[in-house]
């Protein structure tokens, strides 16, 4: 397995870092092998980004037999779209060493978490398709081919999580033209790539209709959703295990814990691997 450690410089000079856990190819089974990858967003209200929904994710997506990469994006005091700007970089840095790293460039996925998600909607709905264009990227040429949410932020208006928009957002977080280029469900089209979502009814940070939300957007659209709605726990719970846990006490919910097996099916089942 390759391990692979690089930055990447926003648009006001803060550093993201993009890592890859990488399996090689074995003579012995099949060199020529390209392997579906996940690009994960950890969460963390674009105020940080999280540890328990980093490396538990990369190793889970890994053990399924898929490459995993995790973008540890700029945030706060960085302000949209440096972060969008940088998913859209790393996509390119996966696309580009497709064939060196033995992923399908046809099958990744971007999978966010609460804040995370939202970053992952604007990349893979149309929200931040003219912010990509201004800066040098085609939105096609970095669209995922698949989207995953986690407790994600959608809404910008009723149920939104005001702390996500104002860190995302600084001194333009009451900007109306901007929340609504914002709210990802009203950017859900028929370029959205096939979605798998999951939220807990319980959540109190980010609402349950937020999740509802987007079901109904890509419902309205066409796009295929497989959504899983947890009827118990509350917000940030990674893999819902020991091993994703706070401090090794908060965040642990059995009911959730069966989530990563039905997103890696899904992977297998949405691209054929």
């Amino acid at each position: 397995m390759q391990y692979i450690q690089q930055p990447i410089t926003g648009l006001d000079g803060s550093k993201a870092q993009f890592v890859g856990y990488v399996i090689d190819n074995s003579p012995e089974i099949d060199m020529q092998r390209a392997r579906p990858a996940v690009l994960i967003l950890p969460g963390g209200g674009y105020e940080m980004t999280s540890d328990r929904e980093a490396e538990p994710i990369a190793l889970k997506v890994v053990g399924a037999g898929y490459q995993a990469f995790i973008l540890r994006y700029s945030v706060w005091p960085s302000v949209y779209p440096t972060a969008l700007l940088q998913a859209a970089e790393a996509m390119t840095i996966i696309r580009t060493h497709a064939d060196e790293w033995h992923v399908n460039p046809e099958a990744i996925t971007v999978a966010g978490f609460s804040a995370g998600g939202h970053l992952a909607g604007t990349l893979a709905t149309t929200a931040g398709n003219d912010d990509l264009r201004r800066h040098g990227y085609d939105p096609d040429a970095v669209r995922p081919n698949g989207l995953t949410l986690a407790y994600a932020v959608i809404d910008s208006g009723r149920f939104a999580h005001r702390g996500s928009f104002d860190h995302l957002l600084g001194e333009r977080k009451n900007d109306p033209e901007l929340l609504s280029q914002l709210s990802i469900d009203k950017h859900v089209d028929a370029k959205t790539p096939p979605t798998f979502l999951w939220h807990t009814i319980t959540d109190e940070t980010v609402p349950i209709e937020n999740a509802l939300l987007m079901i109904a957007a890509c419902r309205k659209a066409n796009v295929s959703i497989e959504a899983h709605l947890y009827p118990s726990g509350g917000h940030g719970l990674a893999l819902g295990t020991p091993g994703s846990s706070w401090r090794g006490v908060g965040c642990i919910e059995p009911c959730v814990q069966t989530w990563p097996r039905l997103f890696t099916d899904w992977i297998g089942r949405t691209f054929g691997a």
